[in-house]
């Protein structure tokens, strides 16, 4: 068995940071309110990412801040001085893609651990011994590489230069998202945080003399989705994924919902903690395991280029973009003095409604919603107002941190 890899979860904000970290997470990676390629996710304030950090350390995690745009000039200045900020603050790394944030990094934050971001399209080993010759402590892989091929880097750099990789999540139409057709289309650079995903929108064609004609672009009868990628899913193949020694299994997904960060988190930690345990005792678990996973929100699932270029059944053709297994309820916040569940309400549920509260052991328990009240006691039939504040009488015990979903 080679060194344990580490589990590594997104965070758009301090809430499922806490949430990834509670349910399985050994490191998880945010983004600052500058800087980062996810500018429409919640992000992080200075004081937010300190509580964060606190709290991630507090459980023996580590958090990772992402700042790997594509700089221009205008940003040099106030790049240079985020890294200052990030020194003081103390996360266990940044993330970097662009030379020159690298170099900003090395010099502004002396002291802090600087990995190289996906967005660098490291697919070679001599790439990667170009970033550790500078001091890069980890290289994030291009999306685009097989097992055979990080196993191939891993035997031609440093054993303490880590190799991260991403097993789960979506995946780019571009090559390791150097995508112009959100600024193109929608004038927001997906190389500096904005992203509108107009590869997920639906295409037709216009030919030039005819215009206002629009004829749908059938590749087969199944439908005109062109640029839709099918979402990344390696828990199938854990095996594989330790032993071509990579040292970091990374989940996409700073825009999604705590139930997603949980149910990634969860259901991997399970699956790891299991083969590590036992190969056998993973191979008998595996059909929960992928049931479980099944529970995010997706778009079908793939392996990606792990083993060989993505062929035409990588991609989905027909309007079922999304596939939503459970419905996010909400968090248990608390537990009031009747003991009802204190929670904001995410989704409409209703009181007789059969749903299940999602416990960070892996436990699933089925429970019957008896009552609803809001915040000033009234009681409700239904909850149809989203972050409401809810006290909910369940027929089963809730705890702090567990997640209410139900069926979709």
């Amino acid at each position: 068995m080679k060194k344990r890899p580490e589990l590594l979860l997104p965070a758009g904000s301090l809430n499922v940071l806490k949430v990834a970290v509670l349910y399985g997470a050994d490191a998880v990676y945010i983004g600052g309110e500058a800087f980062g390629l996810r500018a429409k996710a919640k992000n992080f304030t200075r004081s937010e990412m300190e509580e964060g950090i606190a709290f991630a350390h507090e459980h023996g995690a580590k958090v990772y801040v992402t700042a790997n745009i594509f700089a221009h000039d205008a940003d040099l200045e106030g790049a240079a001085a985020y890294f200052r900020e990030l020194a003081q603050i103390g996360p266990d790394a940044v993330l970097v893609s662009d030379p020159g944030m690298f170099m900003l990094a090395k010099r502004n934050a002396p002291g802090l651990e600087i990995h190289i971001s996906t967005q660098a399209n490291s697919t070679n080993y001599e790439t990667c011994l170009f970033w550790h010759g500078l001091g890069a402590k980890r290289i994030v892989t291009a999306r685009e590489l097989s097992l055979d091929e990080i196993r191939d880097i891993r035997g031609h750099i440093p054993d303490e230069l880590e190799i991260e990789a991403f097993v789960h999540g979506a995946m780019c139409i571009s090559y390791s998202g150097r995508c112009l057709l959100s600024n193109y289309l929608a004038g927001r650079d997906a190389n500096r945080g904005l992203c509108t995903h107009p590869c997920r929108w639906k295409y037709a064609v216009v030919e030039e003399t005819r215009p206002g004609e629009y004829m749908p672009v059938e590749e087969n009868e199944r439908g005109t989705f062109i640029f839709n990628s099918k979402d990344l899913c390696m828990i199938g193949h854990l095996p594989d994924l330790y032993d071509v020694g990579i040292d970091s299994f990374k989940i996409e997904g700073r825009m999604k919902t705590a139930l997603y960060v949980a149910t990634a988190a969860r259901t991997y930690r399970l699956a790891m903690d299991a083969f590590e345990r036992d190969p056998l005792e993973y191979e008998e678990k595996l059909p929960w395991f992928l049931e479980q996973i099944a529970g995010c929100t997706y778009r079908e699932f793939t392996t990606g280029f792990f083993y060989g270029k993505p062929d035409r059944d990588d991609h989905i053709y027909d309007g079922k973009t999304y596939v939503s297994g459970q419905i996010f309820l909400g968090i248990v916040q608390g537990i009031d003095e009747d003991g009802n569940a204190v929670t904001e309400q995410k989704n409409k549920f209703c009181v007789g409604d059969l749903i299940e509260i999602m416990k960070p052991d892996g436990r699933n328990v089925p429970a019957k919603v008896l009552a609803i009240r809001d915040g000033e006691g009234n009681e409700m039939e239904s909850a149809p107002h989203p972050k409401q504040e809810l006290h909910i009488a369940l027929d089963a015990a809730a705890q702090p941190w567990d997640i209410l979903r139900k069926k979709a």
